[in-house]
């Protein structure tokens, strides 16, 4: 964002009907002029007609030989309860060129921005989420043979061992953040604001068993008093760290009565090792972040007023870092390169371009790599009833680190590129 923006991006923050009014009558003057020439990186191959979703897994197997991946039968508009889309991989070739489509299964679960948080568990077996007989659950499948089983609860990180997930609410994340949940009913306690039967639980996948972590009673309890009552409180992009001793997630709550659009956030991170749970000094805000090796955690916040990237060190969370604040000045996806640098992404601007940048944090070097055109056609509530349909980089690194993967409808069809770093 320049200046002028910045300045009214952080006046409206508040008031997210009105930012959402100014944004789409910014872009719309700006539609009168010519498309922006793109950059496309060198070295890229698209998958048309397919997308993924999230920013916090692979979207490639750790072989860097499939590229998995979603196939809806429409677009524009968000999913009803009982309609499906193909879940399947593109071989990729060793230079990452995209090759044939292969279905795998369907899932009755999904949405664009979350996808059925679809994930490799192995070479072999990808999880995902579906529905069966109206019910949320979670499927893992060998891409190769089609066997399968059904776990009871529906996933959504994994930890890194293969022995744990993490689960939540999705009708109620549906609820409070539409577009992100599932149009099925679980135990979501909607009637409650902050109740004690629910709120981030761990599931043992050997056994089964569900233990709730930390409930939305505890938390809401240790929120702002003012917003304590009178708000709906839930949780939601949980991640746990690579050595799986930290596990990471939002604390949310929207107004009980009234518009859903403005929410507050808390980052919140639990120690499995000692048992407690801390608050990133986030000043009440956050919505994207990732784990590196190092137990530090990096985050798209506003810090004193501005849109920020931090990076956050478990050893010391109130000492972060500000990583490069004059040019990361809007909300990314983040994944780590490696330790020192991250991939991130801007959503579109006012020429409907959006960013994908290479960062290094040790110099606070920032390359742009790619920009984008981001068609009308893709940006959420344009028109009543199509709700968060918008088309994310949402950028992902490969377990190889080899390759980055984004969404985009550059041309003209939500798809997935796969880019040679």
């Amino acid at each position: 964002m320049n200046k002028i923006e910045e300045i009214v991006y952080h006046a409206l923050y508040k008031n997210p009907t009105a930012k959402i009014f100014v944004r789409n009558l910014y872009q719309g003057l700006y539609d009168l002029l010519p498309t922006p020439m793109q950059q496309v990186p060198e070295h890229t191959s698209i998958a048309k007609g397919t997308y993924f979703g999230f920013h916090d897994v692979s979207q490639i197997s750790v072989d860097d030989k499939k590229l998995l991946a979603l196939r809806n039968p429409f677009d524009g508009r968000m999913p009803n309860a009982g309609e499906s889309e193909d879940v399947g991989y593109w071989d990729l070739s060793i230079d990452g060129q995209v090759g044939e489509f292969h279905v795998v299964d369907k899932t009755y679960a999904w949405n664009y921005h979350k996808g059925c948080r679809e994930q490799w568990y192995d070479n072999d077996h990808i999880v995902f989420n579906t529905a069966i007989d109206g019910k949320i659950v979670a499927k893992k499948i060998n891409v190769f043979t089609g066997e399968s089983e059904v776990w009871a609860l529906p996933i959504d990180s994994i930890s890194y061992d293969r022995k744990e997930y993490l689960t939540f609410s999705y009708e109620r994340l549906e609820h409070c953040m539409p577009g992100y949940g599932y149009p099925y009913h679980d135990e979501s306690f909607l009637n409650d604001d902050a109740p004690s039967d629910t709120g981030l639980f761990m599931v043992d996948i050997a056994t089964g068993v569900k233990t709730l972590l930390v409930s939305l009673a505890e938390l809401a309890s240790t929120a702002p008093e003012e917003f304590r009552q009178n708000h709906i409180h839930y949780v939601t992009h949980t991640e746990f760290s690579h050595d799986d001793r930290y596990i990471s997630f939002l604390h949310r709550w929207i107004r009980k009565e009234g518009t859903n659009l403005k929410r507050w956030t808390r980052i919140m991170v639990y120690d499995r090792q000692t048992k407690t749970l801390t608050e990133l000094p986030t000043q009440i805000s956050g919505s994207h972040y990732v784990w590196n090796k190092r137990h530090q955690l990096l985050a798209t916040c506003i810090i004193n007023n501005k849109s920020v990237q931090v990076l956050f060190d478990m050893n010391d969370v109130n000492k972060y870092k500000i990583i490069a604040p004059e040019v990361l000045n809007t909300d990314g996806h983040q994944s780590f390169i490696d330790n020192d640098t991250f991939i991130t992404d801007t959503y579109a601007d006012k020429r409907r371009m959006a960013k994908l940048y290479k960062v290094h944090i040790p110099t606070q070097t920032v390359e742009l790599l790619a920009n984008l055109h981001s068609p009308k056609e893709f940006q959420s509530f344009r028109k009543k009833g199509t709700g968060h349909i918008a088309c994310d980089f949402h950028p992902r690194v490969s377990y190889s680190c080899k390759y980055v993967t984004i969404d985009c409808a550059s041309t003209g069809v939500r798809s997935t590129m796969v880019i040679k770093l």
